[in-house]
């Protein structure tokens, strides 16, 4: 299976726990390495969460020590949070983790017996196709389904998303756990046991060590039956998706929808197009009776109703007939909210500014005969503020000075972003407003430098 998918050079990066399944695979890849020439290193998180895990940190150096693979040790924090169980969150943040390594491939030693208790928790939790489907042998960042890790593990920061291209590997996924406890006895390995792993308090140890075994002795072949189960969830989910994209009509990976294309379909498609659409966004999915209760509303809304729906993650608002979804702002954006009204930025010719006050980036572009004339520009200090009101613009010679009120309504900027717009002022003249126009007083003439302004919020 490796062969098929790995290239000379590809650096690989274990997920090292120290139990015998990562050992087992440590074990493997170190010969493949050589034979394969892919780069192989290892990491172990340490989430501190047993008075043992320092001496577990510790284990791993030694098993790496004598075969010359790197080791990275990550010292880890879990928070438990109200509603969420710990082994949730500590599996949340091993895959954020992952996420900021750069290599290839990130490899987990996840096999045939996780596939098949992964399934059965996902039933008893009332999982949807998506939940129900198998954990992929490769899968790319964001993660979105709680099928391979039974929990949302995102949403990933910005500069994960667009630094990182580190995907996920799962080469024994068709081995059982027999099998993998046969090969460490017979190469002699040695291997930790988490004490955890036998406490039936967990959800996932109570079906292997009390549940299973029962129906084990009924169906013996029961993990390679749960794991087609699982793959034929995972096509279905992929049937559902596509068909999303055609009920989308173009408007898939926007965060909008228009509430016309919902009314025009049933129901059933309609919950997967706002379901899937969600998705895009990294949005973490809402529970099946608060979806019912959104779609209702957006279904039975005025063309002006201002519906604005927060959940979890995420909040939804209607504008103009177009369902607009996105992440929550942070906390933090939303304490600083009060205070804009003082808040100015100085801008001294960085070519991106990160605005958290305003919850976006701001990109400055060195162009030529467009944009802000760059003199014109300089002449005077340049600043990035909010809006505060009465604020004036021309950004066409042949109309009069307008509010930025009325240009931002024309160009059907929703009310919620129009505060959150920064606008670029020089001394005290706007300017410039992203998306909106360049003063005709600041507007690069051909043959001048140029200063092309682009502005976008935090998905």
């Amino acid at each position: 299976m490796l062969r098929q998918r790995l290239q000379p050079g590809d650096h690989l990066v274990l997920a090292l726990s120290g139990g015998i399944d990562s050992v087992v695979l440590l074990n493997v890849l170190v010969p493949l390495s050589s034979r394969m020439s892919f780069l192989l290193s290892a990491v172990h998180i340490n989430h501190g969460i047993s008075p043992n895990a320092d001496r577990w940190a510790e284990f791993c150096r030694d098993v790496c020590r004598p075969t010359g693979i790197p080791l990275k040790i990550s010292n880890v924090q879990i928070r438990k949070e109200s509603g969420r169980s710990l082994e949730a969150s500590a599996r949340e943040r091993r895959y954020l983790e992952f996420a900021t390594l750069e290599a290839d491939y990130v490899v987990l030693a996840q096999h045939l017996d996780d596939q098949a208790e992964t399934l059965l928790l996902q039933l008893l939790r009332g999982a949807g196709v998506k939940g129900l489907g198998a954990m992929p042998v490769i899968r790319d960042y964001p993660l979105e389904t709680s099928a391979e890790t039974g929990t949302y593990a995102g949403p990933l920061p910005v500069e994960q998303l667009e630094a990182g291209r580190t995907r996920l590997l799962r080469p024994m996924l068709e081995i059982a756990r027999r099998e993998i406890e046969d090969y460490a006895e017979e190469h002699g390995l040695q291997w930790i046991s988490d004490e955890s792993n036998i406490d039936v308090s967990f959800d996932r140890n109570f079906l292997r060590h009390q549940v299973l075994p029962v129906i084990e002795r009924r169906f013996p072949g029961y993990r390679h039956t749960l794991s087609r189960a699982s793959r034929h969830m995972a096509e279905a989910s992929l049937l559902l998706d596509e068909l999303a994209e055609a009920d989308g009509k173009g408007l898939a990976g926007s965060g909008k929808l228009e509430i016309a294309q919902l009314r025009n379909l049933s129901v059933p498609r309609a919950k997967n197009l706002l379901r899937y659409t969600l998705a895009q966004e990294g949005i973490i999915l809402p529970s099946t009776v608060k979806l019912d209760e959104m779609l209702r509303q957006l279904l039975s809304s005025r063309p002006d109703s201002k519906i604005h729906v927060v959940f979890g993650n995420a909040e939804i608002r209607c504008f103009r007939g177009l369902l607009h979804m996105r992440r929550a702002s942070s906390e933090k954006a939303r304490k600083t909210a009060a205070v804009l009204e003082n808040w100015r930025l100085e801008w001294n010719g960085e070519e991106q500014l990160a605005i958290s006050e305003l919850d976006g980036v701001i990109q400055f572009s060195r162009c030529q005969s467009t944009g802000i004339n760059l003199d014109k520009l300089v002449e005077l200090p340049v600043t990035i503020r909010p809006r505060r009101g009465g604020e004036r613009l021309r950004p066409n010679y042949n109309r009069p000075r307008r509010s930025l009120k009325n240009l931002l309504r024309e160009a059907g900027l929703p009310p919620w972003e129009r505060q959150a717009l920064p606008l670029i002022f020089s001394g005290e003249r706007l300017a410039c407003v992203p998306g909106i126009g360049v003063d005709c007083d600041y507007q690069a003439a051909p043959g001048e430098q140029g200063l092309a302004v682009s502005w976008w919020r935090n998905a």
